[in-house]
């Protein structure tokens, strides 16, 4: 840490930061493919399931499917110029992936890394510098700076906002409005991803008529979406919303199989205990829409409330704690639809069925409709932005 300026440079110190490609460019595809490979082969993943995704996302054959699902071929682009990125505290694995889009669509770029030292930072940053000192990947050099510095250090902020062609916000409203005080270039862009909320939509009648693994799976998914970031993540859901005609039923066997993977796999930090605690006693104290209420462990508890309405779930919860509550149809989305919602995760619906309810619907909210176990499926397009064109020019050519 240089402790005069307190900037600890984590890759690429003397980056020149000028260089630009097409998207999805063969150089790049190749750089992502190799991070996936160091990653599996230099380091234990799995006590890191956040690193094991990563690993996944940046293989080449997912790249290239990206590439055909999001690249127009007939269209002549090229990266913005220079990305700074803000990144969250709360995610370790977060600013691997803000740096992978600006890479991706061709964009030299500046991380500022959360002050929290998180080993998945540690890990990823000695990967990139392992394989940047190839040969082959030398200009990916000059595209690449990843530091750690305090909000107190203003200078930086400024510098950088003042250099960049565009900004990726990741945090909180209140981080977006501080960083928004900077002054930037005339052209450019911000794209802020700011608070968010999701929930859960479960067909109470399809999950009766599971099997047993069926519903151990299911139960794993929604694991998977929760407790891997302890739910802090905007996509990870905190409530659960029972459709169909056997709620009363169907909570049971989902909670006591929640709780028992939890017992087997959940390593809970020490605050959360109190944490979700305190959280009960102020929820039974001021929320007078609280049906029941029950603590299956120290990192389980579920508030069944008495019905929605639209101010329902502003305030996030994290480690175990959950809100559910019985709709009498699809359409009572409709109350908790708001600009904060993000992500709807579901069991018990078909595809097409969704599909074609939403597009006849325009709910004021809802970025994302994905199938349990996805929540944390960070993609090309996110919170409603396709920054594969946000992220590039395009050069008009008639």
């Amino acid at each position: 840490m240089n402790k005069k300026l307190e900037i600890e440079y984590l890759v690429g110190k003397k980056a020149k930061l000028n260089i630009t490609y097409e998207p999805f460019s063969l150089l790049i595809l190749n750089f992502l493919n190799d991070l996936s490979v160091t990653l599996d082969n230099n380091f234990n993943n799995k006590n890191y399931p956040d690193l094991k995704a990563l690993s996944f996302f940046c293989r080449k054959n997912n790249i290239l499917s990206l590439k055909n699902k999001h690249h127009d071929k007939e269209s002549t682009r090229f990266g913005l110029g220079l990305l700074f990125h803000i990144t969250p505290s709360n995610i370790p694995t977060n600013f691997a992936y803000s740096l992978i889009f600006g890479l991706i669509t061709g964009n030299s770029n500046v991380v500022k890394v959360p002050l929290k030292k998180f080993k998945e930072i540690d890990i990823i940053c000695k990967a990139f510098n392992k394989i940047l000192k190839k040969r082959k990947f030398s200009k990916i050099r000059d595209m690449i700076t990843i530091l750690r510095y305090g909000s107190s250090n203003e200078l930086l902020t400024k510098k950088y906002s003042l250099e960049c062609d565009a900004r990726l916000i990741w945090g909180g409203d209140q981080t977006i409005s501080d960083i928004k005080r900077f002054n930037t270039k005339p052209k450019n862009i911000d794209v802020p991803f700011s608070d968010r909320y999701s929930i859960s939509l479960i067909n109470s009648e399809k999950l009766l008529k599971l099997s047993n693994n069926d519903l151990i799976n299911l139960v794993k998914n929604f694991y998977n979406d929760t407790y891997v970031v302890d739910q802090n993540a905007c996509s990870s859901p905190h409530i659960i919303l029972w459709d169909g005609n056997s709620k009363n039923q169907s909570k049971k066997k989902f909670w006591i199989k929640l709780n028992d993977l939890i017992k087997k796999r959940y390593i809970s930090p020490m605050i959360s205990a109190v944490d979700s605690y305190s959280r009960l006693v102020k929820e039974i104290i001021k929320n007078k829409n609280i049906k029941s209420y029950k603590s299956f462990s120290k990192s389980l508890y579920v508030i069944t409330l008495k019905k929605i309405h639209p101010n329902l779930f502003l305030e996030k919860t994290k480690w175990g704690f959950f809100f559910e509550c019985d709709i009498n149809n699809l359409d009572n989305l409709n109350y908790v639809t708001n600009k904060k919602l993000q992500t709807l995760t579901y069991f018990g619906y078909d595809k097409k069925f969704l599909k074609k309810y939403f597009s006849k619907k325009n709910f004021n909210g809802i970025d994302r409709i994905v199938p349990f176990g996805q929540a944390l499926n960070i993609n090309l397009i996110w919170d409603g932005y396709d920054l594969t064109k946000i992220l590039s020019r395009e050069i008009e050519i008639k």
